[in-house]
């Protein structure tokens, strides 16, 4: 998980860590608000995990309700450059022309997940329902 705290656009932390999204998100979000003034939330609304991507909904919708800030979204593919995203075995997320399909993909080179330095607000959609693809269980 990735969680980047921008000025002015600009990236000026980051937080990176490999431990479940429901253990971690609280303790970043704690360790951010002691040091910076939250005026804005803003997450990748999918696709991937079912569960992190539900956990991240429901902690950051309620920040967002709770301390009165907006809150944003953007497909996951923001963050890797259009790169497919793994999902159940040999299959991936794949984009393209807007459309995300489920693929099998063989020897194709993909891109971490990456925050970027600058952020463009307007690639972000006041829409943040959670983008499934496939149907949650």
């Amino acid at each position: 998980m990735l969680v980047g705290i921008y000025k002015n656009n600009t990236l000026i932390y980051k937080y990176d860590t490999y431990e479940k999204t429901s253990e971690a998100l609280p303790d970043i979000f704690r360790q951010i608000a002691k040091k910076y003034d939250i005026t804005s939330l803003l997450y990748a609304k999918g696709p991937g995990s079912f569960m992190a991507i539900k956990i991240s909904y429901i902690f950051l919708k309620s920040y967002s309700i709770v301390k009165n800030i907006p809150f944003m979204a953007v497909d996951g593919f923001y963050f890797n450059n259009n790169s497919p995203i793994k999902s159940i075995g040999k299959m991936y997320f794949v984009k393209e022309d807007n459309n995300i399909t489920l693929d099998i993909i063989r020897k194709r080179e993909l891109n971490d997940f990456q925050l970027p330095k600058i952020l463009n607000k307007d690639d972000f959609s006041l829409d943040t329902t959670p983008l499934y693809v496939l149907p949650a269980v």
